[in-house]
């Protein structure tokens, strides 16, 4: 990976960003480095508080941090009221766009007036602070609802992403002891409607004695069996109820929302994100990498299901009192410019999107987005896995036309925000690399032994603790500890590997478990991946490890190629040989498997763990809830076996 390939920030850009040079975040990262709680203190200037704290961090028990303590402030009412008496009222808070090609538009007075009624109505069903819900629902404007009336009356929400089953919507159900599931009666995805309400109800049938209500927004008149006393209509609870609802003054520490990241076995973890050190730093976080300005349109085009959903679409767009985007289905349906097409039609300015995103784009072809006017975005951004070089230069090239910054950003479920990523105005990009920490972020790689690596690989580690944190696993502190801080003592282990080179730069390498050791050697797998997809006919790569008798394991790859480029055992060869003169024999693939398409979750990101377990066992056996399509394990299964028969009949 080439680690010298440097690109500034344009000038354009910034003259008017609000961070401008490399200066300018030295300053404010060692304001955050000599005195933390000083810099946090200024930092939550920017939220409203209805009462002060009396500490700004409390680290006397680690690893359970408290942030700003004693102060009392509400989410909903950073989101919402505190803008109603500006001008901002009048102001689009949403853009939506549904599959269908349906569309609304709420200001932020209309969206306040609906967030109160939608809370009216949860109070007249018995929900106030401290209760939990479940929200399952597609990607509309009442998802966002149900989340700021939650907030709004302190009820803990756990937002279920509607590609779940009905059994990864019970399990969540069941250890949440939610009293309450708000869903849709169906959604859209690729022309198809997907019944939400009917798995709900499945879900329900044989357990789950916790929940009283079920609450139905109707987004597509599907045939939806009530149950009596237990179900209710949302405009039948919000029909004639009073738009007026103050917001509860919670405690910073209250527990704003519990998001469930799913493993291979066991139970999911339930991750608990508070609500006045939460939204300080995504707050934050919105002005150094987005550089929101007033006017911008701004696209985050994750779902809700997602902590993406939550800090990038939601919570913090609304608090800095963006306009935000959202859209109900698939970024090429019903044809591959649907995502640029709505670009140019609402003058989107800033896009947020995934690798995966990016690179099923690249194989679609130039011709898709060239055919919109783009000249809308200022800024560009990717988030949920690490960004291959060449990737990143086509993003840059073809969609930012070379004047827009790109913001590739580093963060997890459990940080809660962007902890580290290039501030456009200020820091040079280099392809590939999420930069520099963000101030506040005391990030390290660090070796086997816990010991800082100057440069080279290593292990990516956060050393102090940071307000947007988690606090814990959802009934399980003692989990919390053993995952997250027992590898390194006094450390939080984020699972990743990563570089840091001559520069500070860190180098995300994509989860520990992605790193394949060949004879002894340790390879990451987005290192081939990168070099496989800079090559002129892949479009795509997803690289994995398979049992080998000598090497220990021994490199797969699965590559998806771009339109009308060739295929046949002559690629294969050429794809071996690039690999190794780019990266060294040692990263030479065993096998090359040309797919149609890889397994990938809703969100876009590939499931390389269900590819291990294809090229072990030629089957899958883990967890598939978030997966998008199923028949591409399927296929792929199919092909693998048939490879293994036609390799045997060789030997």
């Amino acid at each position: 990976m080439d680690h010298t390939e440097v690109f500034p920030p344009p000038k354009a850009f910034a003259e008017r960003a609000s961070v401008r040079s490399m200066e300018e975040y030295e300053r404010l990262y060692r304001a955050s480095a000599d005195d933390p709680e000083k810099f946090w203190a200024e930092r939550a200037q920017a939220v409203h508080w209805f009462a002060p704290w009396t500490k700004v961090l409390d680290w006397s028990n680690p690893p359970f941090a408290q942030w700003f303590v004693g102060a009392k402030t509400n989410v909903c009412y950073n989101c919402l009221d505190r803008h109603l008496a500006t001008p901002r009222r009048n102001q689009a808070a949403i853009l939506w766009e549904g599959e269908n090609f349906e569309q609304r538009i709420l200001t932020y007075q209309e969206l306040a007036r609906r967030v109160a009624k939608f809370s009216n109505a949860l109070k007249t069903l018995g929900l106030k602070a401290g209760d939990r819900a479940i929200i399952y629902m597609p990607m509309v404007p009442e998802a966002a609802v149900a989340m700021l009336a939650c907030a709004r009356l302190g009820v803990t929400h756990s937002v279920v992403f509607g590609g779940f089953s009905a059994e990864a919507l019970k399990t969540r159900i069941e250890d949440l002891e939610a009293k309450a599931v708000i869903t849709s009666d169906a959604s859209l995805r690729r022309g198809k409607e997907i019944l939400l309400k009917q798995n709900v109800d499945e879900a329900l049938a044989s357990g789950c004695p916790s929940v009283r209500h079920v609450i139905v927004h109707k987004r597509l008149g599907a045939l939806t069996q009530m149950k009596s006393g237990r179900d209710h209509w949302w405009d039948d609870l919000t029909t004639g109820v009073s738009e007026v609802c103050p917001a509860v003054e919670l405690d910073s520490e209250h527990p704003l929302f519990v998001l469930y990241t799913s493993g291979t076995t066991g139970k999911p973890k339930g991750v608990v994100h508070s609500t006045g050190g939460y939204l300080t730093q995504v707050l934050a976080t919105l002005d150094w990498v987005f550089d929101l300005k007033p006017g911008d349109i701004y696209w985050c085009t994750a779902d809700i299901g997602w902590v993406t959903g939550h800090s990038y679409v939601v919570y913090g767009p609304l608090a800095a009192g963006a306009t935000l985007l959202m859209y109900e289905g698939a970024p090429d349906w019903p044809k591959p410019d649907r995502i640029w097409r709505i670009i140019e039609k609402y003058r989107v300015s800033i896009l947020y999107t995934s690798p995966t995103a990016i690179r099923s784009f690249i194989r679609q072809g130039d011709g898709w987005p060239e055919g919109r006017d783009l000249s809308s975005l200022r800024l560009l951004g990717t988030v949920g896995e690490p960004i291959n070089p060449a990737a990143w230069k086509w993003y840059h090239r073809v969609i930012g036309k070379e004047r827009c910054p790109i913001v590739d950003t580093w963060w997890q479920t459990e940080t809660g925000c962007i902890l580290i990523s290039p501030m456009p105005g200020a820091t040079p990009a280099k392809p590939g690399s999420a930069t520099r920490p963000l101030p506040g972020v005391a990030a390290d790689v660090v070796d086997d032994a816990g010991n800082s690596v100057a440069v080279g690989k290593g292990f990516l580690v956060l050393t102090q603790p940071w307000p947007a944190m988690m606090r814990t696993l959802y009934n399980d502190p003692e989990r919390y500890k053993e995952n997250y801080w027992s590898r390194f003592p006094g450390k939080y282990f984020t699972g990743d590997a990563a570089t840091r080179d001559e520069d500070g730069y860190i180098w995300c390498l994509g989860r520990v478990d992605d790193v394949i050791n060949v004879a002894g050697h340790r390879l990451s797998t987005m290192e081939v991946e990168s070099s496989l997809v800079r090559h002129a006919s892949v479009a795509e790569a997803a690289v994995v490890g398979a049992p080998h008798e000598l090497k220990g394991q021994a490199i797969h790859a699965f590559v998806t190629l771009k339109k009308d480029a060739p295929m046949g055992d002559g690629v294969s060869e050429e794809l071996r040989e690039w690999v190794a003169h780019e990266i060294g024999a040692l990263a030479r693939p065993e096998r090359i498997h040309f797919v149609l398409s890889l397994p990938k979750t809703r969100s876009g990101k590939i499931m390389r763990r269900l590819l291990r377990e294809i090229v072990t066992t030629h089957s899958v056996s883990g967890d598939t809830t978030t997966l998008e399509d199923y028949n591409v394990i399927l296929q792929l299964s199919q092909q693998g076996k048939e490879e293994e028969e036609i390799l045997r009949e060789k030997k």
